[in-house]
């Protein structure tokens, strides 16, 4: 398992310019909880599947096998 940041430059320093913005809470959830921290809940739910490969919710950070 590997997780890593989103290889496109681009969208990882919009994506972090939210997560300034929001105090580290996911931008593109409503919700300001300890589950939207980033790395928010469902992520870190979703890392723990061995058969998981994916992206998380905002696109920062992706799984690979």
């Amino acid at each position: 398992m590997k997780v890593k940041l989103n290889p496109d430059e681009k969208m990882v320093n919009q994506i972090k310019e939210g997560l300034k913005q929001t105090g580290g809470y996911c931008p593109c959830k409503l919700e300001r909880t300890e589950d939207t921290k980033c790395m928010c809940k469902e992520f870190r739910e979703q890392i723990k599947d061995p058969n998981y490969e994916g992206f998380c919710h905002c696109m920062l950070y992706i799984k690979e096998k």
